[in-house]
């Protein structure tokens, strides 16, 4: 059922997002929203507002991640959808891991239920560097 979720939101997007979805998908490393604009323009005219406005609607779908300490954009690489998203970023060769942690989730939870916060969104970015680059 979790990669139907993703196999249906791929279904509702419109041209531009699918191809966005793409170039992020065949991506080694994140991307800056210029770099897939300058990716799509090899196929015609496309102006910034419209990738901004690709990438928002992945974000939403569950489809796509911005990680705020690089500017720059990921698949999820999770089928499914979680309340947290956290990467491994490596600051040598510039890979990107997403994983999953529930006793991360669960201790943030109940920080925001202790304070009385409401999180609308959780993203957690852990700098250094991967197992090869570390060797």
């Amino acid at each position: 059922m979790a990669a139907n979720h993703h196999h249906h939101a791929l279904e509702e997007l419109n041209d531009t997002q699918k191809r966005v979805h793409r170039i992020l998908s065949a991506a080694q490393n994140p991307l800056s929203a210029y770099e897939v604009l300058d990716r799509l323009r090899a196929k015609g005219p496309v102006t910034p507002p419209t990738v901004y406005r690709s990438l928002d609607k992945l974000i939403e779908k569950g489809l796509a991640h911005r990680l705020e300490s690089l500017n720059a954009y990921v698949v999820c690489k999770h089928p499914h959808h979680h309340e947290m998203a956290a990467f491994a970023i490596c600051e040598n060769c510039g890979i990107v891991t997403e994983f999953s942690d529930p006793s991360i989730n669960e201790r943030l939870t109940q920080w925001s239920d202790d304070h009385s916060f409401c999180s609308k969104k959780v993203t957690v970015e852990i700098r250094g560097l991967c197992e090869v680059c570390s060797k």
